[in-house]
């Protein structure tokens, strides 16, 4: 199935998106429609023909739960309501703990990476089996950026997706942006990726900017995209032209002249026969002289499912998830093997994402608090992990700020009416607050 070159879908462009020219299809992120309520720009992008895909972010297939059978059906009434040639998802987990570790269950909030590992390769696998017997369209999993590796993996990034793919008959949404970020991150070749993926399999491709900070790579969608980027878009293409290619922009959106700029660059990077076979000196990428492969016309239907190997490696990755996740959001501290220093760069990373959609959903609270928003958000977030959504989230940290932070007068009486205005109720003393933590405590 061809898709040609596409945009991701957002509120904040939707005019601009609907007036850009050349745009084949969109992807819109599944859990921000409703099936009965779709915007009205989508509406009118379908009706002009426009193919819209929906893109899940919070199934966690790559967890060591099974599937939720309500989150599936979420993702097929979607699909259904989209009129979606497909459904995508991520090979990451974003929860752990709970029923099968006998611990309190944690929402990382963000795309966390599984372990390349046969054990993790073959509870992964089962719970893909159980997506694509639940979902009415194919389904195609993205690799995702990381700041840091599992330790004791079995595989290379291209290794397991091409066993996955041998076992599942899954499609791939291959990230070219996050193949440059593990590189930069993790010391991982696109270019050997790309070797050993199996390309045939490839559904479409996510081209992505992002920005370098000391040494680390940020996957931001919130700038432009760069040359190391585009260079790993036209190694992929010196071996297959991919069905589909689109532009992710999440956040900070540019004019609309210089979202068709990137669009025109991707189209490029695509398409002209000069940029075939692009090295990036210096950077990994190896030149290659051999012409593009042509789309192979490949029907991936499952293989034959063998029977599942019992739960110890599903309990065991349970394990390992809920122990590095408590590390990531509660606090805790690193598991053994892993990159101390750069899973603390993760779990700073997580904490001012969360502080992010907690201002975007509560605008009023970085109004009060000021300069102040961020460490105050820092200190009450680092060892408290979100419970309950965003919403809950900014309630609590609220009520946090106003027993433990420094607050001018004013500060603390506009702090108290929006807490107020919210729970209807008086926020606790600091007595209040001890007590019911002593008694958390008594209770675990």
């Amino acid at each position: 199935m061809q898709l040609g070159v596409g945009i991701g879908w957002r509120p904040e462009i939707a005019d601009t998106i609907e007036a850009l020219p050349g745009i084949d299809w969109v992807e819109v992120v599944a859990e921000n429609i409703c099936p009965g309520h779709l915007p009205d720009s989508l509406l009118r992008l379908r009706a002009r023909g426009t193919k819209v895909v929906p893109h899940g972010v919070s199934l966690g297939i790559g967890g060591a739960d099974r599937p939720d059978p309500v989150s599936l059906a979420s993702l097929a009434a979607r699909a259904e309501a989209l009129g979606a040639p497909l459904i995508t998802e991520h090979i990451a987990f974003v929860r752990a703990g709970g029923a099968l570790t006998a611990s309190r269950a944690l929402e990382a909030g963000h795309l966390l990476p599984v372990p390349r590992t046969r054990d993790a390769l073959r509870v992964l696998c089962e719970n893909v089996r159980i997506a694509q017997d639940q979902l009415p369209v194919p389904l195609a999993l993205e690799n995702i950026a990381a700041l840091f590796s599992w330790p004791g993996e079995e595989l290379t990034e291209g290794q397991f997706l091409a066993e996955l793919v041998e076992r599942t008959g899954v499609r791939l949404l291959i990230d070219v942006a996050n193949l440059h970020t593990n590189r930069v991150n993790r010391g991982e070749d696109p270019a050997r990726a790309l070797d050993e993926l199996p390309v045939e399999a490839i559904a479409y491709v996510h081209v992505a900017g992002g920005v370098e900070k000391d040494g680390v790579w940020h996957d931001t969608h919130a700038h432009p995209v760069t040359e190391p980027v585009l260079e790993v878009l036209a190694e992929l293409r010196s071996r297959v032209s991919p069905p589909g290619v689109l532009l992710e922009r999440d956040e900070d959106f540019p004019p609309a002249q210089e979202l068709a700029a990137e669009l025109s660059l991707i189209r490029e990077s695509v398409g002209s026969p000069q940029l075939v076979g692009v090295s990036a000196t210096g950077r990994g990428l190896r030149p290659r002289t051999s012409a593009p492969q042509a789309p192979e016309r490949l029907d991936f239907a499952p293989p034959a499912r063998p029977e599942p190997d019992g739960e110890a490696p599903r309990s065991n990755l349970a394990l390992a998830q809920a122990s590095l996740l408590e590390a990531l959001v509660a606090g805790g501290p690193v598991p053994e093997g892993f990159d101390g220093p750069r899973v603390r760069v993760q779990a700073r990373a997580l904490v001012a994402k969360r502080a992010g959609i907690v201002a975007k959903l509560a605008p009023e609270l970085p109004r009060v608090l000021g300069p102040g928003f961020r460490p105050a958000f820092f200190a009450y977030a680092t060892s408290r992990p979100l419970r309950g959504g965003y919403r809950r989230d900014a309630l609590d940290f609220a009520e946090h700020a106003l027993v433990h932070a420094t607050l001018y007068p004013a500060q603390r009486r506009d702090l108290t009416h929006w807490w107020q205005d919210r729970t209807d109720a008086r926020p606790p003393s600091r007595t209040t607050r001890l007590v019911r933590a002593a008694a958390a405590l008594v209770r675990r």
